[in-house]
Parts: C-alpha cells; sequence; structure tokens
C-alpha cells in the first residue's frame, strides 16, 4: 500500500511540476507557428555553468515562471554539457551548435532569447538577480 502512495505522489509531483520544454526546435518553432506564441531560446551549460543553474532554480523552476510559460511561449533550451555522463545525442549536439552559430556567436552563457513565431529575435537577456515575477515582467518588455 505505501508503493502505491509513494508512487501516486510521485505521478502528482511530477505532473505539477512539469514544465514543456521542447527537444526538438524545429518542432517548437512549428508550435509556437501554431499557436501564435513566442519562442524563449535558452543557451544554457547545464552542469558547468553557476549562472546557468540560477538562471534554472530561481526562474524557470518558479510556479510564476511556469505559469506564464505555459500560456504565453514556446520553451526550447539549448543546452551545452560538458560532463561525460551529461552528453547530448549527435543530433542534439548538430541541432545546438547550428543554433548558437545563428544566435549566440559569442558564446554567452547563459543566453535567452525571445523569438517571435516567425523566429524574429524580439530581445536578449541573461541571468538576472530578479524575482520571478520582475523577471517576467522583464521578458514581457520585449514582447
Amino acid at each position: 500500500m505505501k508503493k502505491i502512495l509513494f508512487l501516486f505522489c510521485m505521478i502528482v509531483v511530477t505532473s505539477l511540476s512539469a514544465q514543456n520544454w521542447q527537444e526538438n526546435y524545429k518542432e517548437a518553432q512549428a508550435l509556437a507557428k501554431e499557436n501564435d506564441k513566442n519562442l524563449l531560446l535558452v543557451f544554457a551549460g547545464s552542469d558547468w555553468c553557476a549562472p546557468c543553474i540560477k538562471l534554472e532554480k530561481a526562474i524557470w523552476e518558479s510556479q510564476e515562471f511556469k505559469k506564464f510559460a505555459e500560456t504565453d511561449l514556446i520553451l526550447y533550451r539549448a543546452d551545452f554539457p560538458r560532463k561525460k555522463a551529461n552528453k547530448l545525442s549527435e543530433e542534439l549536439t548538430a541541432q545546438n551548435n547550428n543554433l548558437a552559430e545563428k544566435y549566440n556567436a559569442q558564446g554567452h552563457f547563459p543566453l535567452v532569447v525571445l523569438l517571435n513565431k516567425e523566429a524574429k529575435v524580439l530581445g536578449q537577456t541573461g541571468y538576472l538577480k530578479l524575482s520571478p515575477d520582475e523577471y517576467i515582467t522583464h521578458l514581457k518588455s520585449m514582447f
């Protein structure tokens, strides 16, 4: 009985905290067009970039941002992990490298690029020491 209760709790927690980061950039672009939403493209080093990790925990994982993103954004994270255990597939690595050539030629981490549904850059930002609500307001100022 305890195992069933534990499993049920894990499913509920997982579904409540789930965030809809797309795994394929072209699909993310198509979703942005189809749903008339902006696309948030985040360049991150998930296992080595301290500001990226802070941005993840302080903003992306906040309930405020999740609620905002659900209604207003399509999310795509171009990750560049360094640890062997976090190595991406060759296809995903190539996709992220192509995005970096186009949108992050300077190699800044984290870099947050807001694109409209036509893939036009609306603005760029990075880690800012702001509350989730302040960060959302900052992003909305680029719309």
